[in-house]
């Protein structure tokens, strides 16, 4: 009867409650997630931004203002798309090199990265 309790106490743990990480995950793990998380948030900063731009840049060539062809406007979205994979597998590549336990850094980057 008290293995049951205990089983049932384990499998009802929440694991990605702030009590379960905040006491069981070491310090590659939560760097990771922090680094994530910022990465998330930034890549949506510069998204939001980059969308403003475009928009303005429509703006623009509708009152005269600016010339923009459909073929530099692709060039230059398909520059800022590879340098954000570029940034992306860097983090995760240096994240994974911080020491023996570089998987878990790493699935605190990804995890950060989901909750972002």
């Amino acid at each position: 009867m008290i293995k049951n309790e205990t089983q049932n106490t384990f499998f009802s743990t929440d694991f990605l409650s702030s009590e379960f990480l905040l006491g069981n995950v070491g310090a590659p793990f939560a760097m990771g997630l922090a680094v994530g998380y910022f990465a998330k948030k930034m890549l949506r900063t510069a998204l939001f931004l980059a969308g403003a731009a475009i928009v303005l840049l429509f703006v623009a060539e509708y009152y005269g203002v600016a010339q923009i062809s459909d073929a530099s406007l692709q060039e230059a979205a398909n520059t800022a798309t590879d340098a954000a994979k570029q940034s992306g597998s860097y983090l995760a590549q240096r994240l994974s090199s911080i020491t023996s336990k570089g998987v878990s850094a790493a699935g605190g980057f990804f995890v950060g990265l989901k909750i972002g």
